[in-house]
């Protein structure tokens, strides 16, 4: 037994609605089972979804608020915690950690910016390369003997 030979049980087979087949059928020739001359009788007719019967729509009436900057840099945050737990697992092999290592490790995609932030605490000298850093996360890799390069985006 596989899935092409499956077949619905009898109590759950429904039949077709066969409209405009005769008085008899209950969906007969005259309205075919869909009322009277409304907007929703006509050939041709497809309800949208978001369609509310000419009541305003309530993308509208919901108010927008505040202002969406199409300019908006997005960065990534990646803790100085986070870099430490990943040299001491291996998944970041040298003490100089390029934006491609970083990338490779999973910490950030490829197209993405990141921001070093310093959260936790780090104990090995990294030479580390990020777009951006928090002020003590600076401090944290360089009281550990490390340093930042920022990257131009």
């Amino acid at each position: 037994m596989d899935l092409s030979n499956l077949k619905a049980p009898e109590p759950n087979k429904k039949k077709a609605k066969r409209i405009g087949r005769g008085e008899g059928s209950g969906y007969g020739s005259h309205t075919v089972g869909k009322g009277h001359n409304g907007q929703r009788a006509r050939s041709g007719y497809k309800e949208r979804f978001w369609f509310e019967g000419g009541q305003m729509p309530l993308q509208r009436i919901v108010p927008k608020w505040g202002f969406n900057n199409p300019f908006r840099k997005e960065y990534v945050a990646v803790n100085v915690g986070t870099i430490d737990l990943f040299l001491e697992a291996g998944k970041l092999k040298d003490s100089t950690i390029s934006l491609d290592d970083i990338i490779e490790a999973g910490l950030a995609g490829k197209n993405d910016l990141v921001k070093l932030l310093g959260d936790g605490e780090i104990e090995t000298s990294i030479d580390i390369e990020v777009h951006k850093a928090s002020k003590s996360a600076q401090e944290k890799v360089e009281d550990a003997g490390g340093s930042i390069s920022f990257i131009e985006n």
